[in-house]
């Protein structure tokens, strides 16, 4: 069983967007209901396979540090009323993710193998193998796209084109790279490395928020720290706990997005092992146990949790 989608009413004035992973409610431009579905995507492309609990494993984590972060930066969450439902305060996304990496991997160390030694307007030291950890922390800038791949964009680029001011541009840096290090401390504490991860950030009331999912598997890489150095220093490759585990299968079968070209349909040994990784980063980000839940009449239980949160909160 799995959470394709789903179809939730609410009254007043709805208007509904279906991302790759969540579908998102807007109600009267004052808040948002968020539903994590199983729905997974790589590539840019959701992929044919939904994935068991992975829309319960997403937004639990992601609660789970929005809630660990609030200290840092202000967060746009203001209820989480069901295993697979978030609701927060509508904002104004900035069209931008601001990406931090800590690591020399994937698309950083594909850059940096063509022989660049440079990414969004950043030198990068030379003589680095693939997954060596940087000095210090680097912010390599994305466009956020709603359609086709996002693009690596410069901070002054950022500036020039007007997406925002340098000091808008720094207030979000600066909460970009605390994030970053409270979750590298975070994981550190589960024996895991934050390798790179990405933020998203919103405007409500002229006041910027932290949106979107963070610190979550599809958000994210993570190393196991026990035997990190080790494996770097015989050239090994690292045990990963992420999605990039789906990206490499689907290149091995021949799938890398390109234009066109269906992705292949995964065999459901393989569906049950990428549900069994999800949960398996649940339980040692947060040190809590994964409980799966019924997913009978789960559409009913949506609707229902969606509006008994939405009370809570003086919505209605």
């Amino acid at each position: 069983m799995y959470l394709k989608g789903s179809e939730l009413q609410f009254e007043g004035k709805v208007r509904k967007y279906t991302g790759k992973v969540r579908d998102t409610y807007i109600l009267n431009e004052q808040v948002i209901v968020i539903v994590s579905t199983d729905r997974i995507s790589a590539f840019d492309v959701i992929l044919p396979n939904p994935i068991p609990f992975k829309g319960q494993v997403l937004n639990q984590t992601a609660a789970y540090f929005h809630q660990n972060m609030e200290a840092i930066c202000p967060s746009y969450l203001l209820s989480v009323p069901d295993p697979n439902i978030s609701i927060g305060l509508y904002c104004e996304r900035i069209p931008i993710e601001m990406v931090v990496r800590g690591y020399l991997c994937g698309h950083a160390w594909r850059v940096y193998k063509s022989g660049k030694r440079e990414l969004c307007g950043v030198k990068l030291p030379d003589g680095m193998k693939e997954n060596d950890p940087f000095p210090e922390p680097i912010l390599t800038p994305a466009t956020k796209s709603t359609i086709g791949h996002d693009e690596d964009i410069s901070e002054l680029e950022i500036i020039k084109m007007g997406i925002l001011s340098s000091s808008e541009l720094e207030e979000i840096k600066h909460y970009a790279l605390n994030l970053y290090h409270k979750g590298a401390d975070m994981a550190k504490s589960k024996g895991l490395i934050l390798a790179d991860t990405k933020y998203e950030f919103g405007y409500y009331e002229n006041k910027i928020y932290l949106i979107d999912e963070i610190h979550t598997p599809d958000s994210s890489r993570y190393f196991y720290l026990d035997g990190f150095d080790e494996r770097q220093k015989r050239s090994e490759p690292q045990k990963q706990l992420s999605k990039e585990f789906v990206r490499e299968w689907l290149m091995s079968n021949g799938f890398q997005g390109q234009e066109g070209k269906e992705p292949p349909v995964m065999a459901d040994d393989f569906v049950q092992e990428v549900s069994e990784r999800y949960i398996q980063l649940y339980e040692t980000l947060t040190g809590k146990t994964f409980y799966k839940q019924d997913y009978s009449n789960i559409h009913s239980r949506l609707q229902e949790n969606a509006l008994k949160g939405l009370k809570e909160i003086g919505f209605f």
